[in-house]
Order: structure tokens, then C-alpha cells, then sequence
């Protein structure tokens, strides 16, 4: 028998006027601020996106400058959110609003989802937040949510069981504060019925109304297929220092952090005489080589083990590195003007 999630809206509706968190994007939801902030979102919690949002709205208040800036300073404006194809996505959805839409994000559910780097969740935050249209936003919060009141087991990774339940909620949409209702369920993923860990299910206002509460079955839903152990890829990364500047890399088009700068790096876990060989190679005429320690950076499906060396250069074949996509940059302008991905924050921050 499917659950009856009419029978929370008024709950849900009331416990969100009280406790939904002050956030810049709901003070003022124009819905240039919400499609951001929910892009943005994406893979990252609401306290760190605070200060990025503010950044980046100061510097791109709007869609026509979102559009025409720089892809570089666009790169920089993102640099810490990772995930780089969505900030590139949401500037070829804003040449395709300016294009075709004059500038104004459509209030229109279909037309949001034909847009770059839209898809059914961000189009429904976007249309019932902004615009009061009554369709469902269904993240992981919402699934979490949902399914813990009904106590389903359904894999909530499977598009069958995010279709269906999308289906059900657009039945039950509160036509009056259909974007209040949907934050409502976001909410209470966020800071109550929460992901990891035990859910605080004494601040629930649907505790009474909880299926997977009254049958003690909480922390078995939802319900997710293992993962896969990720790949372990072990690097070294190089902090290479020439006439006061630092060696810049430019990433292939595609792949893993696709086309951004980094520090160069090998593919291997090398001692300092095994890195000497390698940058001599390279063409670099090695004064000093100093370790920088070990790092390691997580991605979705990679796990980079990393050790680091500062390389004083004494020479460099310039015309090499150039053909190789190489440049030489002063710490300023890495500071202010390229993009480098976290995961070489541990480095980068040891420039001196």
C-alpha cells in the first residue's frame, strides 16, 4: 500500500516556518540566486557554500555576466566547489538564456530542464522556489525523508524509484507553497532526518506520522547498493620554483579534473633521486629538491596518495615545458587569476 504523504504537508509546512535556517539564497530567492545556490549545493554542505554564493554573486550578479565572463576568472570564482563541469554547464545555460530568453531564467519547468547541466531536481527547485510552481525537487534529502515515513525499501539509486516517488509527490504538491513544501522535506534531511549517523527523530514533526520510526527500522533505510572500492592511484606532486615563480600545468580536455591548471605531478610514488631523474627529463636542471610531506585526496572514484617536493630549478628548457602545456606563474597570480583544485591545497598552501 503506497503512503499517504498529503497527510505531512501541514506538518512539514508549519515545522519549516519555524526552523528553516537563514540562508542569503531564501532571503531573496530571485531565481537567478536559487538556480545558483542549488548548483552549488550539488556535493556540498550549506555552511561552505555560504561564503562562495556570496563571492560569486558579487562578482556575477546576473545572467549576462555570467555569460560573458572570462572562463578563467569563472574557474577561480568556483575554485574550492570542485565538480568544475558544473560551473561550466551553468555558463552555457546562461549564453542559452541570454540567446533565447532574453536574459530571464524561464518560468517554466520543461524549459529549465532542456537548459546545460539542469536536471529534474535543480529544474523543480528552481521552478517551485522561484516561480511557485507546483513540481517536486527530489534530492537525496527528499528520498532519505520520504522513504523513512513510508519504511520502504526501494534502492533509492534507482531512476524507477526516483520517478515513482517524483510522481507521487507532484500529486500531493501544495499548489499554494509548493517551493516551501519542497524546502520543507530538504530541510529536514539537512538537519534532522540526517544521513549519517542517528537521526534526531525527537525534533521530527512527523515522528507521529513515521513508519520506519513506529517499526524501529530507521537506520536500515534508505536502502543503497555497496559501493565500489575506490581505485588508489599513488602521485608525486611538484612545487617546481624558477626566478621567484611556480610551474603551472594545463590538464587534458577530458578526464579527471579536465582541462584546469595544476602543479605538475608523476605517475608514481618516487624518492627524491628517482624525482630528479624523472625532472631532468623533463627538462628541468634541479638546484634543490625538499620534501613537502604526504597528502590525500578523495574523489567520487579515485583516491589519490600523494608526496610532495618543493623544486628549486636552476634552469629551465622553457621551449619544452611550453609544448607540454606548461607555464610559469608568480604566487599573485595564482592567488588571484588561475584555478588550481583542491586536490592540491596541501601544496599550494606551502608556497612561500
Amino acid at each position: 500500500m503506497a503512503y499517504n504523504y498529503e497527510v505531512t504537508v501541514p506538518f512539514l509546512l508549519d515545522w519549516f516556518d519555524y526552523n528553516a535556517r537563514i540562508l542569503p539564497w531564501r532571503e531573496n530567492p530571485k531565481p537567478y540566486y536559487v538556480w545558483i545556490s542549488e548548483i552549488m549545493l550539488q556535493q556540498t554542505r550549506v555552511e561552505a557554500v555560504k561564503g562562495y554564493f556570496d563571492r560569486f554573486i558579487e562578482a556575477l550578479p546576473d545572467v549576462e555576466a555570467l555569460a560573458k565572463v572570462d572562463e578563467e576568472r569563472l574557474l577561480k570564482l568556483w575554485e574550492g566547489l570542485g565538480y568544475y563541469n558544473r560551473v561550466r554547464n551553468m555558463q552555457k545555460a546562461a549564453i542559452k538564456i541570454m540567446e533565447e530568453y532574453r536574459g530571464e531564467i524561464p518560468a517554466d519547468y520543461k524549459k529549465l530542464l532542456d537548459l546545460p547541466g539542469i536536471g529534474t531536481y535543480t529544474a523543480g527547485a528552481v521552478a517551485s522556489i522561484a516561480y511557485q510552481i507546483p513540481v517536486p525537487a527530489v534530492d537525496g534529502n527528499v528520498l532519505r525523508v520520504t522513504k523513512r515515513m513510508a519504511c520502504s525499501f526501494d534502492d533509492i539509486t534507482k531512476d524507477s524509484v526516483k520517478k515513482e516517488l517524483w510522481q507521487e509527490l507532484y500529486d500531493i504538491m501544495p499548489q499554494d507553497r509548493p517551493g516551501d513544501f519542497n524546502q520543507s522535506l530538504m530541510e529536514l534531511g539537512a538537519t534532522v532526518c540526517l544521513p549519517n549517523g542517528k537521526p534526531l527523530c525527537d525534533k521530527c514533526p512527523v515522528m507521529h506520522l513515521c513508519k520506519a520510526f513506529k517499526e524501529d527500522k530507521i537506520m536500515q533505510i534508505p536502502v543503497k547498493p555497496v559501493k565500489k572500492e575506490r581505485r588508489i592511484e599513488e602521485r608525486t606532486i611538484l612545487l617546481i620554483e624558477y626566478q621567484d615563480k611556480f610551474t603551472l600545468h594545463k590538464r587534458l580536455e577530458r578526464g579527471l579534473l579536465a582541462g584546469l591548471w595544476e602543479l605538475p605531478s608523476l605517475d608514481a610514488r618516487l624518492r627524491p633521486g628517482e624525482t630528479a631523474e624523472r625532472l631532468k627529463e623533463m627538462g628541468v636542471e634541479l638546484a634543490e629538491i625538499t620534501p613537502l610531506g604526504e597528502a590525500k585526496h578523495i574523489f567520487s572514484h579515485v583516491e589519490w596518495h600523494m608526496v610532495g617536493y618543493h623544486v628549486r630549478a636552476g634552469r629551465l628548457d622553457l621551449s619544452r615545458m611550453e609544448e607540454k602545456k606548461f607555464i610559469l606563474a608568480g604566487k599573485d597570480e595564482i592567488d588571484e587569476k588561475y584555478s588550481i583544485p583542491n586536490a592540491f591545497s596541501s601544496y599550494i598552501k606551502q608556497i612561500p
